[in-house]
């Protein structure tokens, strides 16, 4: 059986009397192991470590130290795929295929980091612009910016703490982690694997339990200068509240709209929404939720979709033929089959799957919704798709940006220029066109607006942000 404490420098912090979090499986919900949690006073104790490691050791280290640690760390996790992908399968319920993707992608966020780590390019100012600047230049130079305090869900528990964690490094900050309590594993090999590669002790400091018990004393500290989050948006508000003062990111829910018209490619788009509803069974914050489709092709789409969902393997997350398995806990389940029953209550019908099983529910298709109904209208993060019809450009863009939310969409269609035009319109950080909107690469900007968060992820973009702008001017003398 795994068990943990909190790790700081070189300690682990796990002995006296401390609450202690049982870790279970979501699939068979057998114990895996368990975290002790840490003390308030010990958090402060992990943020001043980093603060220390950050001026002594991490604010110096040349930047191909830097690199070399983060490639470093690529080529171990390279070389342990599947042990990190079955513990994803033990501690998140992801099924091994999807786990195994999930450790290839974080092989590549390690790898950008190493090459951003070698890229934090200022630049030079002209001076002689200025009345006075004559004989003087100008430097704008990035430096890094200390303690970051890094607060991670559990749905990509590896690959969004490396969002977080690999370009803080490379950037050369220290962080403190809090991971999921669901899925800390996973956070405490990844740990141990940069210590082999070269990570000082202190450059990472891990707090492990509840977050409720241990986010405010740590994103209120002094000596944190940054705090990024991703989670819901109910916390990541609340910790923006207080973290005055500090840099803040935030990667928050969505409840993604996926458009699709008439001329599009209709397998592709099937292909696309089945992927982009149900991996992970739809516990991901863009996965696709509102589907529009042209009524002039809706009750074909919804032929083919039906089919396509009604086949989907269901079961055991560690078997290689299981395309969906359990949500994170029952009570997840139990809440969105709630949202279901609701819906239907209120007049949507279920079109395929809407059962539950413990902690597994049916993948979900379901139409003749409201905008009102949770399952539209709320983050739904769950293996359900409610499919709409619609008339006409601006109906579609109207309903599309009917939302709290704007993180991600999905247009399909054969006509550059309307996907172009409706593009620029929909309210979304980000819209992808031909492709399904859970769809992200590891160095694309990433970040939503309204409701759905601030700031950018994504390897370059996460640099520039965990970095301050430092101006040089000199003089140059006769």
């Amino acid at each position: 059986m795994l068990r943990y404490g909190s790790f700081v420098g070189n300690e682990e912090l796990k002995n006296g009397d401390r609450k202690i979090i049982e870790v279970l499986n979501p699939y068979d919900h057998n114990k895996i192991g368990e975290i002790l949690s840490a003390k308030k006073e010990e958090v402060s104790l992990a943020v001043e470590n980093a603060h220390e490691v950050f001026q002594n050791t991490m604010k110096t280290m040349p930047a191909h130290a830097r690199s070399l640690i983060l490639r470093k760390a690529a080529v171990l996790l390279e070389e342990r795929q599947e042990q990190f992908a079955q513990l994803l399968v033990k501690e998140a319920g992801k099924p091994i295929v999807e786990a195994r993707g999930e450790v290839g992608r974080a092989i590549q966020v390690l790898q950008f980091a190493s090459e951003g780590a070698k890229n934090l390019n200022g630049e030079q100012i002209v001076l002689d612009n200025a009345i006075g600047g004559e004989s003087q230049l100008g430097l704008a130079k990035r430096v890094p910016i200390g303690v970051i305090a890094a607060i991670t869900p559990f749905n990509f528990p590896l690959n969004l703490v490396l969002h977080k964690v690999a370009p803080a490094i490379a950037a050369g900050n220290t962080i403190v982690l809090k991971p999921a309590e669901k899925t800390p594993f996973s956070s405490v090999a990844l740990y141990e694997l940069l210590k082999e590669a070269g990570l000082p002790s202190g450059a990472l400091n891990i707090v492990n339990g509840a977050g409720v018990d241990l986010v405010e004393t740590l994103v209120t500290h002094p000596l944190v200068k940054k705090v990024t989050f991703t989670g819901s948006g109910a916390v990541g508000w609340k910790i923006q509240e207080m973290a005055k003062g500090k840099k803040v990111t935030l990667e928050l829910g969505s409840n993604a709209p996926n458009i699709i018209f008439e001329d599009a490619n209709i397998d592709n788009a099937v292909n696309a929404i089945l992927m982009g509803g149900y991996t992970f069974a739809g516990q991901a914050c863009v996965s696709a939720q509102r589907i529009y489709v042209h009524h002039s092709i809706y009750d074909t789409f919804l032929e083919k979709i039906i089919d396509r969902v009604s086949q989907l393997k269901i079961g055991n997350p560690m078997e290689e033929s299981t395309q969906l398995g359990p949500m994170i806990t029952e009570d997840a389940a139990i809440r969105a089959e709630q949202w279901i029953n609701e819906a239907v209550q209120d007049g949507a019908i279920v079109r395929t799957g809407g059962k539950r099983n413990g902690s597994i529910l049916e993948p979900t298709i379901i139409e003749k919704v409201t905008r009102e109904m949770k399952v539209v209208c709320a983050e739904v993060f769950a293996p359900i798709i409610a499919v709409m019809p619609f008339t006409n450009e601006e109906e579609v863009i109207e309903l599309a940006n009917d939302s709290q939310y704007g993180l991600q969409a999905g247009v399909f269609t054969n006509d550059i220029n309307r996907a172009l035009k409706i593009a620029d319109r929909l309210e979304m950080g980000g819209v992808w066109i031909n492709e399904v909107s859970v769809k992200r690469y590891d160095h694309i900007p990433y970040g939503g607006v309204k409701q759905s968060g601030m700031g950018k992820e994504g390897i370059h973009y996460s640099i520039q942000e965990m970095t301050d702008i430092k101006f040089i001017g000199i003089k140059i003398l006769p």
